[in-house]
């Protein structure tokens, strides 16, 4: 069958869902757990963001590719998802300085993805049934010789991921700076750097399972814990970093995965979400000066509250208020805080783009 000159895609769900469809990017079979965004724009710094290594992305919007691509909206080096699932595909792109389609970045990143797919309805049922895996191919038409295939992809409760899409060598970026941070990538997205160095910060960018003593040899002034993919309950050798870091008072800021690696270095247990939150206009109110945020957000796991609540010296400093969950705490007795959003807000708005200010205040201080 053919759609729109396209050859046919399939995608199955765990749970038996199928939906027939148009093959766009690299031909082949490729799973992954599936998600969605309901961002409207930032297409590109979405698949590039290393927190979605191990996913299948639906865009919730209807458009998709009608901008192109441009070598400045990357997050990182390629594409990072596993999939991508939309509506209409463009193969045609309008934006004057966009270097190339969507389907030629596609293929040259080896990404599977189909289109022609009702999103609407997909994103209602990942809604209702919660996260679950899923698989996309043009290869592989049988529904249940495809379920085969899905069945050997991995549950995302309990995987770590973050040493799969860490830096191999350790990097600095804003040399000469004022203030030395000392990064641990556990899939650290480009613009948050660019937003540390913009402050002043000299970033040198440590690989995920580095130790406290090769960052603390550097010199550090503060550490910041990198958002990134995966269950944080896998990561015990990022929680025993950071409570090295903790154990001498350093200034400390995390963000996303890095939040919660925060909790968890303080006792605070962290578990699987229903379905995540992922877009660019998730509501967070700041319980500290009473101010509203609209942030961007990608995560599929979260702080336990009522542990956080019942904890000593920590305190809840934001929260969703979509459905009250954790977006934001700080230690009382050290200098560290975290949020679970993303604040560089690439895409995004950057109503929260003030806690790279905090962080640098506070190596100040």
């Amino acid at each position: 069958m053919k759609y729109h000159n396209r050859d046919e895609a399939v995608l199955l769900l765990a749970d038996g869902t199928f939906f027939r469809g148009a093959s766009i990017g690299k031909k082949g079979t490729s799973g992954g757990e599936i998600c969605f965004n309901t961002g409207m724009t930032g297409y590109q710094e979405i698949y590039t963001d290393p927190s979605y290594y191990g996913q299948i992305m639906v865009n919730s919007t209807a458009h998709i590719g009608n901008y192109g691509v441009h070598p400045d909206e990357q997050e990182s080096g390629k594409a990072k998802i596993f999939g991508l699932v939309v509506n209409r595909f463009s193969d045609q792109h309008s934006r004057i300085n966009a270097s190339e389609s969507l389907q030629g970045y596609m293929e040259a990143n080896e990404l599977v993805g189909i289109a022609e797919i009702d999103t609407r309805m997909l994103v209602r049922h990942i809604r209702s049934k919660g996260a679950m895996n899923a698989i996309i191919s043009t290869e592989i038409l049988d529904p249940e010789a495809l379920m085969v295939e899905l069945k050997k992809v991995p549950d995302m409760e309990g995987l770590e991921l973050s040493s799969e899409v860490t830096t191999q060598e350790p990097y600095t970026l804003g040399e000469g700076n004022d203030k030395k941070v000392a990064v641990l990538d556990l899939g650290i997205k480009s613009s948050i750097l660019k937003n540390l160095v913009e402050r002043g910060c000299e970033c040198k960018v440590f690989p995920a399972k580095s130790s406290y003593a090769d960052m603390k040899a550097w010199g550090a002034d503060g550490y910041f814990i990198s958002n990134g993919p995966g269950d944080p309950s896998a990561m015990d050798y990022a929680v025993n970093t950071v409570k090295e870091i903790l154990s001498e008072d350093n200034p400390v800021f995390g963000i996303c995965m890095g939040h919660q690696i925060l909790a968890r270095a303080v006792d605070i247990p962290t578990y699987k979400m229903h379905h995540g939150h992922r877009g660019i206009n998730h509501p967070v109110k700041n319980l500290e000066s009473g101010l509203g945020e609209i942030t961007s957000q990608n995560h599929g796991f979260a702080v336990s509250a009522d542990e956080l609540k019942a904890a000593e010296g920590v305190e809840v400093t934001h929260v969703n208020l979509n459905d009250q969950t954790i977006e934001g705490l700080k230690l009382t007795n050290k200098k560290a805080f975290s949020v679970q959003y993303h604040p560089e807000s690439s895409p995004g708005p950057h109503d929260s783009r003030y806690l790279f200010d905090k962080f640098v205040q506070l190596m100040n201080a």
